[in-house]
């Protein structure tokens, strides 16, 4: 019985997987077939931006994993500034969440100017971080961590308060020490909200680390999607958000695993 719900779940992946492949083939032929007739330099094929993109970041050799040397100095940075700055507002985010959530006054107090905080948006703080941290990677990270942070906190803050009051008061009971209570009733309680923040997050920190990458970069594919504009290289422009949308795909694919596991693993 159990082999074949596990063969069940097994094959309505793959008709979804299937399905999910055929509607990306039908919209990629449906674009290749508006564009292919078209005298427009603006809006490239599907063939002429794969092509582009293959010869300018992935046409290296062997030792390099196929990265070309565009691909160090373009791909690479933003992957690392990404990941660093959502690394970064993930530590702060859920250390602060979860102290706040458990507390009983603290986000009564503070939770007006996080709200306020949260409704800036964060490009508008560029010029405030130009004179903070000059141009360069402190003005990029800083933009990356406060644009989603926010998600992080206030979901590790909702999922920290949503713990069941019997374990609470069985913790009580048995005079388990804080720190071991925070780690076994707390946290657990509070893993399926802190994922639902760390999602939501890593797509605002890719929008940010395009954002920052747009003022004073010196590398970068917001760098780089900037100097193919002025270069009207608009294949290669396309090439760039063709990117980005695979590496938050890609990204967001890694992470959902990696929750699919913790969830198992973490007992509820």
């Amino acid at each position: 019985m159990s082999t074949e719900g596990t063969g069940v779940r097994t094959r309505g992946r793959l008709t979804g997987v299937a399905l999910q492949l055929t509607v990306l083939v039908v919209c990629v032929l449906l674009w290749q077939s508006i564009t292919v007739g078209g005298d427009s330099t603006f809006f490239p094929t599907p063939l002429q931006i794969v092509t582009r993109t293959w010869e300018l970041w992935f046409s290296g050799g062997i030792g390099t994993l196929f990265l070309t040397e565009a691909a160090f100095d373009d791909v690479l940075p933003s992957i690392g500034r990404l990941l660093l700055g959502w690394l970064v507002a993930g530590v702060a985010g859920v250390a602060l969440g979860l102290a706040l959530g458990r507390s009983r006054n603290a986000l009564a107090y503070i939770g007006p100017l996080l709200s306020f905080a949260r409704s800036i948006p964060p490009p508008a703080l560029l010029p405030v971080f130009m004179v903070l941290f000059s141009i360069g990677f402190k003005l990029q990270l800083a933009t990356i961590v406060f644009g989603c942070v926010w998600p992080i906190l206030l979901n590790s803050a909702d999922g920290a308060r949503s713990v069941d009051v019997t374990k609470t008061e069985t913790a009580r009971a048995f005079r388990i020490s804080r720190p071991l209570w925070f780690g076994s009733v707390v946290l657990p309680s509070a893993v399926p909200k802190i994922f639902a923040g760390l999602r939501i997050s890593l797509s605002l920190a890719l929008i940010m680390m395009v954002i920052s990458e747009l003022v004073g970069a010196s590398d970068g594919l917001g760098h780089a999607m900037v100097l193919a504009r002025d270069q009207l290289d608009y294949e290669q422009l396309w090439g760039g958000i063709v990117l980005i949308g695979v590496l938050g795909y890609v990204l967001n694919a890694i992470l959902s695993a990696v929750e699919s596991r913790v969830l198992k693993a973490v007992p509820q």
